[in-house]
């Protein structure tokens, strides 16, 4: 590739952007802490050589792929498994063909800047990628991957990442875990995080099914709301042992409720039969939001949100390829009115943790930096999904900060399944991060001194702090 510009996203001004340099010469080293995402725990468990350049950078990374398929490439060309059984692209050559060709799609986007940044950090490349380098590129990243330096521990080590939490359903039996945990591998360590979407949520798939099979696991009976909550509160001490810090909860709003125990009983009866109506469904997953806040408060695990997603926005997608193919579409979400009923039960407590994150920006300003800058138990997520992105971030600062301050955000996490991308993800987030505090500096809000302080924080303590690292 183009040898990447040493200053990309640092201010333009030559003052302001010296400062910028400054900082991130100061932080750029620091290991990374990759406390919530989804990279696959058996690749570090068997530490096999990862197949071939598009299994590593295209099949698995809905960034990419969504946007080709926007353009008309067909995701079954891009090697993209089918939930349905039936044919996809296994060439791994003829789908990084049809990637390099499509390559100008990216232009522009994060997804460039990231691909690039692996290109060119990870695997030495600084031949531009085209259809006529396709090959080459191709041939050099597999050459590459055989060797022992590019096996998913080694590129961990390499990467410099302390820790790296993976997510993990209610119902998984943490075998990959359980073998990390035996391997004698000390270079790094990898966590679980709790997400119970499948026994949480009456809207997923074969959820009465799944609450049959939660009750299997824990010696439980999950067809009543006492014996349903204390499934879920060994299930939670499971994941501990296998070093959870965190729980995570992928909803479609953030409704939350606080019912009786008469109501919630009742509600469990009519969403454990398959028959409850959407609204049910709906108050039923806010119900379990302070559930598993009450919960947090007793074992400790921090408790993240994901709101405001419309999962799964086109059904023949989804019925063909299944979850996370990149239809997850942003929608208007209500924090301010939704949140009440578990702030109110728990909002005070400083011991509880709550993470929040957002894809709806317009909340930003408005709903969430106000109520993290009073709400003892309540943090700010970095910006999430579609705006994990410089400009996404900028603006997150941008309007959080004023009202939030640093010190109700979390730092920064990558969430991601494209394990090559995270070094890229974390430099993209350190230098927003200091072009910021610059510009604080260059316009009097901010000493120089402090600075260098609130740089590290970002990077490094305050997700440490968060997540109870």
């Amino acid at each position: 590739m183009p040898k990447l510009h040493p200053d990309r996203l640092f201010p333009i001004d030559d003052s302001t952007r010296g400062l910028a340099r400054a900082l991130h010469q100061s932080i750029k080293d620091l290991p990374i802490i990759s406390p919530h995402g989804h990279t696959d725990p058996r690749w570090y468990a068997e530490n096999e050589a990862f197949p071939d350049p598009a299994q590593l950078f295209v099949t698995p990374d809905h960034y990419v792929f969504r946007m080709l398929f926007s353009q008309g490439v067909p995701l079954e060309s891009l090697g993209v498994p089918r939930a349905d059984g039936g044919p996809t692209e296994l060439d791994g050559r003829k789908i990084w063909k049809l990637f390099a060709e499509n390559y100008y799609l990216l232009r522009g986007t994060p997804s460039r800047m990231w691909v690039d940044h692996a290109f060119a950090e990870v695997f030495g490349i600084e031949q531009e990628f085209t259809p006529a380098t396709a090959d080459a590129i191709y041939d050099h990243i597999s050459d590459c991957l055989a060797k022992p330096e590019f096996r998913p521990r080694a590129l961990f080590e390499s990467f410099n990442i302390e820790l790296i939490a993976t997510t993990e359903s209610a119902l998984d039996d943490l075998k990959w875990h359980k073998m990390i945990g035996t391997s004698g591998w000390t270079g790094g360590k990898v966590v679980t995080t709790y997400r119970p979407d499948s026994v949480v949520d009456p809207e997923f798939p074969d959820f009465t099914a799944n609450l049959a099979t939660f009750g299997a696991l824990t010696g439980t009976d999950t067809m009543t709301w006492a014996g349903y909550l204390e499934a879920h509160r060994i299930r939670r001490a499971y994941f501990k042992e296998y070093g959870a810090t965190a729980s995570d909860h992928g909803h479609p709003t953030a409704r939350t409720e606080n019912l009786s125990t008469a109501d919630a009983t009742a509600l469990f009866h009519r969403v454990k039969g398959g028959t409850a109506t959407p609204e049910d469904a709906d108050a039923f997953r806010g119900q379990m939001l302070t559930e598993m806040a009450r919960m947090s408060m007793e074992d400790g695990l921090v408790l993240q949100i994901h709101a405001g997603s419309r999962r799964n926005h086109n059904p023949g997608i989804f019925d063909k390829f299944g979850r996370d193919k990149g239809f997850d579409i942003p929608g208007r979400t209500d924090f301010v009115g939704n949140l009440k009923p578990l702030l109110d039960a728990f909002g005070t407590e400083p011991q509880l943790s709550i993470i929040v994150f957002m894809l709806d920006e317009t909340t930003q300003s408005r709903e969430l930096a106000p109520l993290a800058g009073v709400y003892p138990a309540l943090k700010l997520g970095p910006p999430w999904w579609f705006f994990d992105s410089a400009e996404g971030m900028k603006r997150f600062r941008e309007n959080v900060t004023e009202t939030a301050g640093f010190y109700n955000t979390v730092g920064f996490n990558d969430d991601t399944r494209a394990f090559c991308s995270i070094p890229a993800r974390h430099d993209v987030a350190r230098r927003v991060d200091c072009a910021y505090l610059a510009t604080l500096v260059a316009t009097g809000r901010l000493n120089e001194d402090e600075a260098y302080e609130v740089a590290q924080d970002l990077t490094y303590r305050l997700v440490k702090q968060a997540y109870r690292l």
